[in-house]
């Protein structure tokens, strides 16, 4: 059974909004949830992103425990000590973080390049009331990713060497790009009806 790429794009949306809203203790089990998924159907690809994503997610830990006010987890340091309200907050922001990144992994797991351009071309059509062309934006999308996924092949675990590939220049022309279009079914209105509900019930 697939879903309409729209649908899945959309749904991953509104998770993502969700967990934003979410109480600490229905945040913990939704993302151990999420992420024993990933595990299961998508283990490979949240590897790659959690690869890609770790010093933006120490990062993040290390910002919300030394700008937090708070409690100095360390007394001896002072003013220079991480707070414990820091660590917490950010402990969540990453739980969070961890969530999303679960979540996209099952989505590219599910859907490939060509799907999450024909979705998203779907999602685009609102532009054309702002007179915004939804076929170049497919088609700077399609080259983006393309471009991303020409990098990503080329990163090493070397900074420097992954910071000039950024700017090489690429050269390889560009091919006639045809998207497959899908109809909407009972199924995806299903979907959407089944997400919306229990994300609603999650967040009440």
């Amino acid at each position: 059974m697939r879903f309409h790429p729209s649908v899945q794009i959309l749904t991953w949306c509104m998770l993502v909004a969700a967990l934003q809203e979410m109480t600490t203790g229905r945040l913990m089990m939704a993302s151990g949830l999420i992420l024993l998924c990933a595990i299961l159907i998508s283990g490979h690809k949240l590897i790659l992103l959690l690869r890609r994503t770790r010093w933006v997610m120490l990062s993040l830990l290390l910002i919300y425990a030394f700008t937090t006010p708070g409690w100095a987890l360390f007394e001896l340091l002072g003013v220079f000590s991480p707070t414990r309200e820091g660590l917490a907050d950010g402990a969540i922001q990453m739980m969070r973080l961890l969530a999303t990144l679960a979540a996209l992994a099952i989505l590219l797991e599910s859907l490939h390049r060509q799907h999450l351009i024909a979705g998203l071309y779907t999602l685009f059509l609102p532009m054309r009331i702002l007179g915004v062309s939804r076929e170049r934006l497919a088609v700077r999308l399609a080259l983006t990713l393309h471009y991303a996924e020409v990098t990503m092949l080329r990163v090493t675990d070397d900074w420097q060497s992954t910071l000039r590939s950024l700017f090489e220049s690429h050269d390889e022309p560009v091919k006639h790009m045809e998207l497959e279009m899908y109809r909407f079914g009972f199924m995806d209105a299903a979907l959407l009806i089944v997400a919306t509900m229990t994300i609603w019930l999650t967040l009440r």
